[in-house]
């Protein structure tokens, strides 16, 4: 990916280049705290975040809090999809950021814009992030692949990123804006996603290639 520090707008869009992921406290229990979104989709927009990363060889990096605790273990799908991933234990801390493994790690990808998601959003995303802008990081937060445990906490999660200078997004936008160019040669991956997080295209490519394959039977 090309060497990018701050976000660059092309026809009113956002690139994201010299990103890192970081992929904070998707655990299975937290998971049962969740009511801001469905779960079913929190998991398949965290998932289709790990496979955007393996495809675009982003660097992820992985943490949970108590995973042997009420809280449970890291989905196994971002693991799955991102096997390049790097899990960081931490030692009780409830702010990722306060580990200093994991700032390490983070350091180490050389990376200054960081792409982040988690569980909860107001506690295991907000604080780091906020930690992230500190040290002098760009942020952005991936809402739709985040959750908390009411609209009323995610409502005020949200006014608290925007005011502290993160950048709120959601999981289609940081695909296309990974994504950049259909010229390139995982094009046909990159639309899998996009089917992916809405049936509807996914549907629309299929037309299209049935289509296209009896137009070709035809000739």
């Amino acid at each position: 990916m090309s060497n990018l520090s701050t976000s660059v707008r092309t026809g009113g869009g956002e690139a994201l280049f010299d990103t890192a992921m970081l992929l904070i406290d998707h655990q299975v229990g937290l998971f049962q705290t969740v009511k801001d979104i469905s779960v079913r989709d929190l998991r398949a927009n965290a998932k289709t975040l790990a496979k955007l990363a393996s495809l675009l060889k982003i660097p992820v990096i992985t943490t949970a809090s108590e995973p042997k605790g009420p809280n449970g273990p890291l989905m196994p799908e971002i693991h799955e999809f991102a096997p390049h991933a790097t899990y960081v234990p931490r030692k009780g801390e409830v702010n990722a950021w306060d580990n200093p493994e994991f700032v390490e790690t983070v350091r180490g990808t050389g990376r200054k814009t960081l792409i982040m998601a988690g569980v909860w959003t107001s506690v295991c995303v907000m604080f780091p992030a906020l930690s992230a802008i500190a040290a002098g990081y760009k942020v952005y937060a991936v809402i739709d692949a985040s959750g908390d445990p009411s609209e009323l906490v995610s409502r005020t999660t949200l006014a608290h990123l925007v005011q502290a200078g993160i950048i709120p997004t959601s999981t289609n936008t940081v695909v296309a804006g990974s994504h950049r160019t259909w010229a390139r040669p995982e094009a046909a991956d990159l639309a899998k996603l996009y089917a992916l997080l809405a049936p509807n295209y996914g549907a629309l490519i299929e037309s299209y290639q049935t289509a296209q394959d009896v137009a070709k039977a035809k000739a």
